[in-house]
């Protein structure tokens, strides 16, 4: 098999998983520069619960609060406004900026812009389970490719370890562990790629099992190559392939189960927005403002799609390539 090298044309399903989540990271990524302050609370009186695509005028007042109005004019004495039904003034020293703004996803139960929320939670989301997913590659990969290597005891002793490990249930290992440290992202991240590195380990070791009897690798050691060498050089480029396909499905995995993390209130801690703090947020109105929940839950399923995508193709690509 060869290593992962760049093909003449990708799958149709390699490329919509790759595209998807390219997106996804891209709005990650720059979204948030462009979008409002997720954390910042427009009005909790007047600006709650707003349907998607509902304008307010908002005055910005000097000392940074902010009240937002269904109408608002000028005057001598100052700015007018419309809250509720019932007019006040507001004394033009009072006021820093003003302007109508449109809320295109509408706002959350405390006045804050969804759309802003949901670009900064896909940063905390995407970042905390691509983070988690280099920790688990980096751990599984060493010890899987030092265990297959090595073979004979050391291989005996750390896979017995990593059979353990997979021997307790995932969710209680998570859920021990989110209760006893204190949440916080870093925290999550280690907490998500220390309790998934063990099946890359596997993976790691039968690939290298089955690859350090071939030809060229006895090559390498009848010419003295050191075996970290033929470790890097030889073994793991030919075990790219299935390495990713495993790392987009475990990508998937780790935001899927970052999401349910913060949902149960162990992952991200508010005001920190994440997906899975904003269905949690929006669970107690569900009924009458269904898209607080259901925006964010259509963003996790789309990546976990996307990322599925992603493997379907590159497990095709390996079978083109074999």
């Amino acid at each position: 098999m060869r290593a992962l090298a760049a093909p003449r044309r990708w799958p149709p399903r390699l490329r919509a998983g790759a595209a998807g989540l390219a997106l996804l990271a891209l709005g990650a990524v720059v979204g948030p520069w462009l979008a409002a302050n997720p954390n910042a609370i427009v009005d909790a009186r007047s600006a709650a619960l707003l349907p998607p695509g509902a304008t307010r005028f908002v005055l910005v007042r000097h000392d940074g609060t902010t009240m937002a109005c269904e109408a608002a004019r000028r005057t001598a004495a100052g700015w007018v406004v419309t809250r509720d039904g019932a007019e006040q003034t507001v004394p033009a020293d009072e006021v820093r900026s003003a302007g109508v703004r449109r809320f295109w996803l509408g706002t959350d139960t405390v006045g804050r812009d969804v759309l802003a929320r949901l670009v900064s939670g896909a940063r905390v989301s995407l970042g905390v389970g691509a983070l988690a997913l280099v920790v688990a590659l980096v751990l599984g990969v060493g010890a899987g490719l030092l265990a297959g290597w090595a073979g004979g005891v050391v291989d005996a002793l750390m896979m017995r370890f990593v059979d353990a490990l997979l021997a307790v249930p995932m969710l209680f290992l998570l859920l021990f562990l989110a209760a006893v440290f204190r949440p916080s992202l870093g925290v999550l991240v280690l907490i998500l790629g220390f309790s998934s590195w063990m099946g890359v380990a596997r993976l790691v070791r039968g690939q290298v099992l089955s690859l350090k009897g071939r030809e060229f690798i006895l090559a390498a050691r009848a010419i003295g190559a050191s075996g970290w060498r033929i470790a890097f050089t030889h073994l793991l480029p030919n075990a790219l392939t299935p390495i990713a396909q495993d790392g987009a499905l475990r990508l998937g995995d780790l935001i899927l189960i970052e999401a349910a993390l913060s949902y149960l209130g162990l992952g991200a801690q508010p005001p920190t927005a994440s997906w899975g703090t904003i269905v949690a947020e929006g669970q107690e109105v569900l009924a009458s403002t269904w898209w607080l929940t259901m925006l964010p839950t259509a963003l996790i399923a789309a990546t976990v799609i996307a990322a599925a995508l992603a493997a379907d193709g590159l497990q095709e690509l390996a079978r083109r390539d074999v």
